[in-house]
């Protein structure tokens, strides 16, 4: 069930990505991969949110600091996008953080720097609501 879970929704983004990189290529910068890929999700009627801030807590306490996941997909899937020449584990842990705060069991990593698409989907199994 936990390599399945919201599969088809990823598939779909992912498309839309591969849409991206097929059209610029490799090379340009991360913003302007982002707001190519919130214009082809639209175009395809994918459901997302940009750059929504999330709230952090310590000890019940807000704090000022927020993390700032770069696309909320169908309102389940956590997406981090790059365009550097090779993902690090820094980039992974950056993405895990962003799904422990939201709770959210699925995450993508996808980085538009080589000369061919980059990513990775993440599924943290605590997340994945219990029927």
């Amino acid at each position: 069930m936990s390599k399945e879970y919201l599969s088809e929704e990823g598939y779909a983004m992912m498309g839309a990505a591969f849409e991206v990189h097929s059209e610029l290529g490799g090379g340009l910068s991360e913003e302007i991969y982002q707001e190519s890929l919130e214009w082809e999700l639209g175009l395809q009627q994918i459901p997302f949110q940009s750059k929504a801030e999330l709230q952090v807590y310590y000890k019940g306490h807000l704090l000022d600091k927020r993390y700032i996941p770069d696309l909320h997909v169908y309102g389940e899937l956590v997406v981090e996008l790059k365009a550097v020449r090779a993902l690090t584990s820094e980039h992974e842990q950056q993405l895990l953080n962003y799904m422990h705060i939201t709770k959210k069991a699925v995450g993508y990593l996808i980085n538009f720097g080589p000369p061919s698409l980059e990513w990775k989907r993440f599924i943290l199994q605590e997340y994945i609501p219990q029927k």
